[in-house]
This record gives C-alpha cells, sequence and structure tokens, in this order.
C-alpha cells in the first residue's frame, strides 16, 4: 500500500484532511494515534484508515506526515529509526513532511539518515475551508519530482510559500489565523464596551478586518495607500488609528511576535 499517513490524530491532523477531503483528494489517508477514540472520530467523519500500530503505519507510507507535539518527536522519530536499523522498514527512501514547530531540518536528518526526504510543513487550520497558508523548506537532496508533489499536496489547502528554513520561526509567530481572531474579539469587545450589541460589534469588527483585507487583495494599491484612503486626514478613523499607536498598537504586536519566536526557537529539538 502506498498511502498518505499522518503521525498524530490531533486538531491539525483534522484540519488537514477535512481540507484534503472538501478538493475531492480520494487517495489512501491512514491515521495513526495512540487514541481509539481519536481514530474513530476521523474514521467517521473523513473515511480515513485508523491504524495502533506505529510501524504498520510507517510501512504503508508514501508519503508520512510528522504531526504531533514538538516535544513527542524525539521519541517517535527513535522509534522509527530503530525499526529502519533492524530491517524492518522498507528499502527505498521515503518522503516525510514534519509539521513540528521548531525541529530543525538538521535534526530531522540525523534521526533518521539517508533512508528519508525530509521536508517542513507549516499550515494553517484554516485550510479545512481551502483558505489556508503553508510554508514549506525542503531538506538538501530532496528531488525536485518530491517537491513538487508536496506542494501539490498542500496547494491543495491554499497559498503555498517556500521559504528558508531560517525564517520559519518568524512565520510561525506572524501567520496563525489566532491573530485575526484575537483582533476581532478585542475590536469588537471594545465596541460593545461604547454601546454596540454584540451581534453588530462582531459585523462591523468582521467588515474592518476580514473585507479590509480582501479588498486589499484585490486591488493593486498599497497598504499604505489604502490606510490613506480609509482613514481621511482629521476624520473618525485617523484620530482611531492616532490613538491606538499613541498607546503603543505597534510595539504591542512587536513584542508579542518576538514572543512568539523565542518560544519556537525553544522548542524541545530532537536529539541528535
Amino acid at each position: 500500500m502506498s498511502a498518505l499517513v499522518f503521525l498524530g490524530g490531533g486538531r491539525i491532523t483534522a484540519a488537514l484532511v477535512a481540507g484534503l477531503r472538501r478538493t475531492g483528494y480520494r487517495g489512501a489517508v491512514i491515521v495513526h494515534d495512540r487514541h481509539a477514540r481519536k481514530l474513530r472520530r476521523l474514521e467517521n467523519e473523513f473515511g480515513i484508515t485508523g491504524e495502533a500500530d506505529l510501524m504498520s503505519a510507517v510501512r504503508a507510507a508514501r508519503t508520512l506526515v510528522i504531526a504531533v507535539r514538538p516535544a513527542a518527536v524525539d521519541k517517535l522519530l527513535r522509534q522509527i529509526g530503530n525499526e529502519i536499523k533492524l530491517g524492518r522498514i522498507r528499502k527505498e527512501p521515503f518522503v516525510s513532511v514534519s509539521l513540528a514547530a521548531g525541529v530543525t531540518l538538521a535534526a530531522l536528518r540525523t534521526a533518521l539518515g539517508s533512508r528519508t526526504h525530509w521536508a517542513r510543513a507549516m499550515p494553517s487550520p484554516v485550510c479545512r475551508t481551502g483558505h489556508g497558508l503553508t510554508a514549506l523548506a525542503f531538506d538538501r537532496g530532496m528531488p525536485r519530482g518530491k517537491q513538487k508533489e508536496i506542494r501539490r499536496l498542500f496547494a491543495r489547502l491554499g497559498d503555498v510559500l517556500v521559504i528558508p528554513e531560517k525564517q520559519f520561526d518568524v512565520f510561525t509567530a506572524t501567520y496563525s489565523s489566532s491573530h485575526g481572531y484575537h483582533a476581532l474579539a478585542e475590536l469588537a469587545g471594545a465596541a460593545e464596551k461604547l454601546g454596540l450589541p454584540r451581534k453588530i460589534a462582531l459585523a462591523a469588527g468582521a467588515h474592518a478586518l476580514a473585507d479590509g483585507i480582501a479588498s486589499w487583495r484585490a486591488q493593486p494599491k498599497s497598504l499604505g495607500a489604502l490606510i490613506e484612503e480609509a482613514a481621511t486626514p482629521g476624520g473618525t478613523a485617523a484620530a482611531t488609528i492616532a490613538a491606538m499607536d499613541a498607546h503603543g498598537y505597534g510595539r504591542a504586536i512587536l513584542r508579542g511576535l518576538r514572543a512568539g519566536v523565542a518560544r519556537a526557537g525553544t522548542r524541545k529539538k530532537v536529539r541528535t
């Protein structure tokens, strides 16, 4: 069997499989997880094959997706590496994609040796709706044909960017859909405090964020030009932005991103 195999049946796996099924992906999908309840839920919702045995899942893989928490990658790859050393996994190299933040290609390469072609991917949970964004970085020696396969796979879920691995931590801290959700929650919450009903506050905030950004994407104007157009000097929007800036809006975002980058950079690495 030659399948797309996910090791880990958590939220990001569910989002990826949902996005793939949404696009009509009919390839074999196997998910390994030690929690039977997670496997049953994925089987019932998406028609995947649940596999409780780790090595059975690995042996079936054409493409292996490491979708466990960064702290669990070390143990997982040591288990697979031991099977490789014992000759219990097929001889030809297979493609592995790690979704683990902070675990470098160098560490992944050392863990399994030349038997695996590695890529790192950072996909957004929004991929379940087809509006995802995925950053990819490929290890040295990854055949171009395999790179194209991985790009095509994630392109089913939304936009794909291939970036240097050294930019991954900043990308990870920046691209999360949590920024939009958080901004909407704060904007709508402030409007409620000033008298808007919650439903109207959410509609107004969602328009400000989502529709404004959609408009930017749909036209050639620069972001600066659009801000100038929307925030007329002396007007309400200009006063709002000026007050936000004066109270450290930009500084708060920079500090937040720095904290996120630091967190991504201090994730547990695979032991070499």
